[in-house]
């Protein structure tokens, strides 16, 4: 997940683990569904919060 959004796996961990991007937790892996994920992180980078950038607001293509 992290390699298609071009973000460090550690700090999408710590957001997921913070409750800032969304996903499920089983066995202590982190699942995400990147439509969900993307859509969470350009929503915090349209409203300036800190840790986004505003680059993120471009569409990612799989």
């Amino acid at each position: 997940m992290a390699r298609l959004l071009s973000i460090p796996a550690k700090w999408l961990r710590e957001e997921a683990q913070a409750g800032r991007v969304p996903h499920l937790q089983a066995g202590g892996r982190f699942l995400f569904d990147p439509v969900a994920v993307e859509a969470a992180l350009l929503n915090r980078a349209r409203q300036g919060v800190p840790g986004v950038s505003r680059e993120a607001t471009e569409e990612v293509q799989p």
